[in-house]
């Protein structure tokens, strides 16, 4: 393993957005969603900041576009005592899902460091997590992808509010010929104008060490 800041490393944060590739399998292994592209989740009429959150959504459209009213419907759907087990049988960070059952990975209680999402991640990618090969199948295959060159990207990002650090992620994998990568990046974001920087960064040390 490759670390730029080992300190930061294994300082645990709120996962934000990332979480939603566990909430993903969480729903799928649950039943709460069935079939990521045909169960819908209708719009509640609110209108959001966000454009994209303002309609209908499949499990796939939703982790496109990253619609958190989705997935706080979907947290709500599992329940607290569902998601607790599940959380803890995927060894999701520091497992504590406090702070409110559409809210907790946002602004609650929960915390993961890189190490522990490169871990995750790793064992979604290999299938070896401790749930259905189904329900990892198709998260693999929900996963947002973007293409550089040869290599192709599967990435989750993630942001928290001004409240709470103005912290972005962005975690997944690369795949390019049969030597795929994990990563795993945080950053503080002081100005808006500084989330981008964080596929910048990425892409920057993934191509330093030849993987993408």
């Amino acid at each position: 393993m490759i670390a730029s800041d080992t300190e930061r490393s294994g300082e645990g944060r709120l996962p934000a957005s990332t979480f939603k590739i566990a909430n993903s399998l969480i729903a799928l292994e649950t039943g709460v969603v069935e079939d990521p592209d045909k169960d819908v989740f209708k719009w509640d009429g609110v209108k959001r900041w966000n454009e994209a959150w303002n309609k209908d959504h499949t499990l796939r459209s939703a982790i496109a576009v990253s619609a958190f009213p989705v997935y706080q419907e979907i947290a709500r759907r599992i329940g607290l005592e569902r998601m607790q087990k599940f959380v803890d049988l995927l060894e999701y960070g520091n497992r504590d899902i406090g702070g409110g059952i559409d809210q907790f990975w946002v602004s609650g209680a929960l915390r993961i460091d890189p190490v522990q999402q490169v871990d995750f991640v790793d064992r979604l990618r290999r299938g070896t997590l401790p749930i259905s090969k189904r329900s990892q199948d198709l998260v693999r295959d929900i996963m947002p992808v973007i293409k550089v060159g040869d290599a192709t990207m599967h990435a989750k990002t993630g942001l928290t509010d001004r409240d709470h650090g103005s912290l972005a992620w962005l975690v997944g994998w690369v795949d390019k010929g049969d030597e795929p990568t994990v990563f795993a990046l945080n950053m503080d974001c002081p100005e808006p104008r500084h989330v981008a920087d964080r596929m910048t960064l990425t892409q920057g040390c993934l191509s330093e060490i030849g993987a993408i």
